[in-house]
């Protein structure tokens, strides 16, 4: 059976990747080389990483990487559709998760399972959803974006949270500020810096709280 998994698409539906795999070998040829990237990321940053470099890592050639990505900007693209597919999904499991009474303990069980991301997933706080990548033209909605609406949509079915515009958009701002918060205290301790982590709770429960009834808090 294909792990689809490994096989993320672009937020406009198209996919980064040139060949989609069919069979298992294939699979997991193409998570060696979006692993491999990673690793390469994680000591070097997104901004230097080459295809040559991807290629050397997985112990594989050039021409193997070009059958899959045209390009270095396509393995970027695919690995951080990656990130967001695996990491995304974990943090609606928490929100989800009857254990979490409130909508303040739903939302810092999501933001745990990103911080976490940080320390063990290799280049994740180097690229993250892959929203540090500034593309021209954009062709779709950010990776961030379409988690908050999916994120948004949890938290107006359990929590009661107001199905307005307005809320959506402040998840959303949340969502990006807690981004921008996480990469700054990782930034500054590879383990995050807890003091500066919190801020990004604080931000959202002094955004957020107005959309919600008292009895979610």
């Amino acid at each position: 059976m294909t792990d689809t998994s490994v096989m993320p698409t672009r937020s406009d539906g198209s996919a980064a990747i040139r060949n989609e795999p069919v069979q298992a070998r294939s699979t997991a040829r193409l998570a060696a080389l979006l692993d491999a990237a990673a690793r390469v990321i994680d000591e070097i940053g997104y901004e230097r990483l080459t295809t040559a470099m991807v290629a050397d890592r997985a112990g594989a050639s050039i021409g193997t990487v070009y059958r899959y990505f045209p390009d270095r900007i396509a393995v970027l693209q695919t690995l951080a559709a990656r990130n967001a597919d695996r990491i995304g999904e974990r943090a609606l499991a928490e929100l989800k998760n009857r254990r979490h009474e409130t909508w303040t303990a739903a939302l810092e069980a999501g933001y745990d399972v990103f911080t976490a991301a940080f320390r063990s997933e290799p280049g994740f706080a180097s690229l993250r959803f892959g929203d540090v990548l500034d593309l021209r033209p954009v062709l779709g909605p950010l990776a961030l974006r379409e988690f908050a609406v999916r994120a948004g949509a949890v938290m107006v079915d359990r929590f009661g949270m107001s199905d307005s515009d307005d809320a959506r958009l402040t998840l959303q701002s949340v969502l990006t500020i807690a981004d921008a918060v996480a990469a700054d205290a990782f930034q500054r301790d590879r383990q995050g810096d807890p003091v500066v982590l919190r801020h990004a709770i604080s931000a959202a429960h002094s955004l957020l709280k107005e959309y919600f009834p008292e009895s979610a808090r």
